[in-house]
């Protein structure tokens, strides 16, 4: 079956995947290139999600591209608006006349024999065919068809609806129903405040407690500055700020937990009264940012709380009932829809089978070099973002390596570049320093760091900024060849591919 050939081939048409084009064109113009995307629209998980209130978890100021500013009077926003302006941004620059939707890849197989890529894609049941240089991952790190759900006792014994936030109904009813909304995350404390506009009530079920952290959705300084400076300085003025806030917050919470918990509890102490039960429902186990904190809009949740319309229980789930849920400590709650958003099931690459010159890549096994690159993998950048900061900070920093990588090696004549592991003690940590549930149960398939640059992850952007942007890429770790010449290759014993 024929193939078709690029230089650099790009999965995922989400946030990262256009902005990877973006880089793209401006930093290595002239190279030919498609994004391969599963779905039928641009916009990833901006265009997946559709249950009511979604919306960003980090300001736009820094969740949108350093290369178009935000312009919306809303820092915190809804999913329709950042699907708006990803689509802007593929259509403006042109981007979107390269996308090939309904392409699932499913297996990149690497040949040093011939310095490149082939990618199989599969399209209504089709097999498609792809060659190219480069690859840059941008799929994301979670299974777009289906959300985690773990297995309760007697959910078939419900008689209402059961709804996964990833697959919302379109135009479910739920004016005068009780709802139960099962989870403490951002899909949950997004959900909670939004259904109670039409809703009889809404209970928040938790397990255990999250932290939570109140915000205007509007930045009033970034909207003065749009008003007083042209458009580009106040919006990287606005950017600038809002990076070091987050990095000084994260930094803080690190190193000074303690006072860092008391100041976020007695904020929401401000907002629920002295007589809310503070302890039991909104002081977590573990310290700050061990995992994501929850961003609440103008207070929306603790509004909700304070009027009635919203309330939250924690406690464990014994079973499911006809009526509702039934809990350890005996208490019934009853609902007439109960709204699962209890976590998403992580993948790497989107699922994507990698083999390198017929041996097959354990990713889970692999290293993270600058967390952009896996060990032995040639060729190719996966874009993972901050967990700590917005997405997008450090997945426009990969996409400008991918592009420096790229032009790296057509200066030089070189076809191949892949990062080696030579450290012969090493002292391993998991990839995403974070406790919650969705990294704890994929940690077998993320890659592993090290204590030791650069196979270590800083979750710094000023960092990543100098070591990404401007870095040395001659650093003794990252191995440039060119291919084998013809001679070479025919001494070579041929090694067969691994059946799919």
């Amino acid at each position: 079956m024929a193939s078709e050939h690029f230089d650099v081939l790009i999965v995922g048409a989400g946030l990262s995947g256009i902005g990877a084009a973006y880089h793209l064109q401006k930093k290595c113009p002239g190279k030919s290139y498609v994004i391969l995307e599963g779905r039928e629209a641009i916009g990833g998980t901006w265009d997946l999600f559709r249950y009511p209130g979604i919306r960003s978890d980090s300001d736009m100021y820094t969740l949108g591209y350093a290369f178009k500013p935000w312009t919306e009077q809303k820092a915190i926003a809804d999913g329709p608006s950042i699907r708006k302006y990803v689509n802007e941004t593929a259509r403006e620059n042109g981007i979107d006349e390269h996308i090939r939707f309904g392409h699932q890849v499913k297996r990149a197989s690497w040949s040093t024999q011939n310095g490149r890529w082939s990618i199989e894609a599969e399209q209504n049941g089709e097999r498609k065919n792809f060659t190219a240089k480069f690859v840059m991952m941008c799929a994301g790190y979670y299974r777009y068809d289906e959300g985690f759900t773990p297995n309760f006792e007697g959910v078939g014994d419900f008689k209402g609806q059961l709804i996964h936030p990833q697959h919302w109904p379109e135009n479910l009813d739920y004016a005068g129903k009780r709802v139960i909304v099962i989870g403490s995350g951002a899909t949950a404390v997004t959900l909670v405040p939004s259904l109670t506009d039409k809703a009889a009530h809404v209970t928040m079920l938790q397990r255990s407690p999250t932290y939570m952290v109140s915000q205007p959705a509007e930045d009033a300084a970034a909207n003065w500055l749009r008003r007083v400076l042209p458009e580009s300085v106040a919006y990287d003025i606005t950017r600038f700020r809002k990076v070091v806030f987050q990095q000084l917050f994260f930094r803080l919470a690190r190193a000074r937990p303690a006072k860092t918990k008391e100041r976020l509890l007695g904020l929401l102490r401000e907002q629920l009264g002295p007589d809310y039960d503070l302890d039991t429902h909104f002081t977590p186990r573990y310290n700050p940012w061990e995992e994501r904190l929850c961003l609440v809009p103008d207070n929306d949740m603790f509004v909700a709380i304070k009027e009635g319309k919203a309330s939250v229980v924690t406690d464990h789930i014994d079973r499911f009932t006809e009526k509702g849920i039934k809990l350890k400590s005996g208490q019934e709650l009853e609902a007439d829809i109960i709204v699962t958003a209890t976590g998403l099931n992580l993948q790497m690459m989107g699922g994507t089978e990698l083999v390198v010159d017929g041996e097959k890549v354990d990713t889970g096994k692999t290293y993270a070099y600058k967390g952009a690159m896996f060990s032995d993998v040639p060729n190719l950048v996966s874009v993972f973002g901050y967990t700590n900061a917005s997405w997008t900070l450090r997945a426009d920093l990969i996409s400008e390596y991918a592009c420096r990588l790229i032009n790296y090696l057509d200066d030089y004549k070189l076809d191949q570049a892949t990062p080696r592991m030579t450290l012969e003690h090493v002292e391993e940590k998991p990839f995403v320093d974070f406790s919650s549930g969705y990294f704890q149960r994929a940690k077998h398939l993320l890659p592993k760091q090290t204590t030791t640059a650069p196979w270590k992850q800083n979750q710094s952007y000023m960092h990543d900024m100098m070591d990404l942007r401007y870095g040395a890429l001659e650093d003794g770790v990252l191995e440039f060849k060119k291919k084998p010449t013809a001679v070479e290759a025919s001494a070579r014993p041929a090694r067969a591919e691994p059946v799919a």
